[in-house]
């Protein structure tokens, strides 16, 4: 029984392996479309459902607060966090159209949309692709194997080598990371790295040795 464990562990590195291969350049494209955005004053939208909006809102905390380095605060907005919003667009339209609503009274031109569907089939994240690319903004797929229709909605579709969720997700939260990364490099080469909580301050380190 205890074998399934380092089998699972395998499967997970098999798939970052074949990551490597595939996703580097449209991972490095993803990011320069952030990056360029916000260099212009645009903001970052994300969205998806379940598993899929903890990751869009895992994107907000990064690049709204700090990933790396210590530096100024970057505007990035999930769609899945205001529960009113939500639930007034459900109850009073349905429940495909919760982030589509959002995109029409939020997102302008130049921004992006960054839409997160392990299956790409989502229809409320699809809506809000289609919009956001009628109104101007660049789009962003994060999805599974093949991208489903949320590829064909996408200036760059970042489809993660495999078929399961859980393994989907571990690849979206990889590279959410690394586009996080990316970002800060980009528009804060000269920040501070962000210490750990267990790092001593230079200071401290300084009276250590």
């Amino acid at each position: 029984m205890t074998q399934a464990i380092p089998d699972r562990i395998q499967q997970s590195i098999r798939m970052c392996s074949d990551m490597a291969e595939t996703l580097a350049e449209p991972i490095a494209r993803a990011a320069d479309v952030l990056v360029a955005a916000l260099r212009a004053g645009r903001t970052i939208y994300v969205c998806g459902n379940g598993g899929s909006a903890a990751q869009a809102q895992h994107l907000a905390g990064e690049l709204v607060g700090r990933f790396l380095v210590d530096r100024p605060a970057l505007p990035c907005v999930a769609l899945t966090t205001d529960t009113s919003v939500l639930t007034a667009v459900a109850n009073d339209y349905n429940f495909e159209q919760v982030f589509e609503r959002q995109v029409e009274a939020l997102v302008k031109e130049g921004d992006v949309l960054v839409a997160i569907s392990t299956s790409g089939e989502s229809v409320n994240v699809l809506k809000a692709a289609s919009l956001a690319r009628k109104r101007g903004a660049r789009t962003i797929g994060l999805t599974g194997a093949g991208g489903g229709k949320l590829k064909e909605l996408c200036d760059e579709c970042l489809a993660v080598p495999a078929e399961s969720s859980p393994l989907i997700q571990e690849g979206h939260l990889l590279v959410l990371h690394i586009l996080c990364g990316r970002v800060e490099q980009a528009l804060f080469a000269h920040a501070s790295r962000r210490r750990g909580r267990d790092e001593p301050k230079d200071n401290e380190q300084d009276k250590r040795e």
